[in-house]
């Protein structure tokens, strides 16, 4: 798996233009501003392949990057209050549509802002995954604006904010923390295995 060949290849606005899945998928799904597009950035080595706002609820597209043999998947930012309705409604209909596809998703990685507790959207997303056991991991952003001390504190308080224990993965788009760890997981799913682990424990 080489993260550094991975290209944008197209974006989608409704489920009637989702295509079919074409080998192994790792989706990114998280709240608006929660910082996808930046860990994407980080993850595959760039700066600007996958566009970063600072006005959250910008991305209202599926987004596909294309690797060898194997999809990045960024899905829509959730829960920014100052969508209308009817695009609330475009953004529910395109998250259905996508997970009801029956696509070959080999591992969704739940972003979540470390420094606060879960949302009602995240504990939602959270436990949709759960519901529909799909592999999933929780890669907990902007790890670089607490302590050592600070993460350790929220690590130890998040199975309970969550209600479910999860693995959980401290990373930061500045300093580097945690991406690693992603990127073998990535490469674990990618590689061409019969049988991919579940993350969750």
């Amino acid at each position: 798996m080489n993260l550094a060949k991975v290209n944008y290849e197209k974006s989608f606005g409704t489920a009637a233009q989702l295509p079919p899945s074409e080998g192994v998928e790792i989706v990114f799904s998280g709240r608006s501003n929660v910082g996808k597009s930046s860990l994407l950035n980080k993850l595959l080595g760039r700066k600007n392949l996958a566009r970063v706002s600072s006005m959250p609820g910008k991305t209202t597209t599926v987004n596909f990057y294309r690797g060898e043999g194997f999809r990045l998947v960024d899905l829509p930012g959730y829960g920014y209050a100052k969508r209308s309705r009817s695009e609330q409604k475009r953004w529910a209909d395109l998250m259905e549509g996508f997970f009801q596809m029956g696509r070959e998703i080999g591992l969704v990685i739940q972003l979540i802002d470390i420094r606060h507790p879960p949302t009602a959207d995240d504990r939602t997303m959270i436990d949709f995954l759960i519901d529909a056991e799909l592999p999933f991991v929780i890669a907990l952003t902007k790890a670089d604006k607490l302590s050592r001390r600070q993460q350790q504190e929220r690590l130890a308080a998040l199975p309970d904010e969550l209600g479910a224990d999860i693995t959980l993965i401290p990373v930061s788009s500045e300093t580097g923390q945690g991406i690693e760890t992603l990127r073998q997981l990535i490469d674990e799913i990618t590689a061409d295995e019969p049988d991919q682990p579940d993350h969750r424990r």
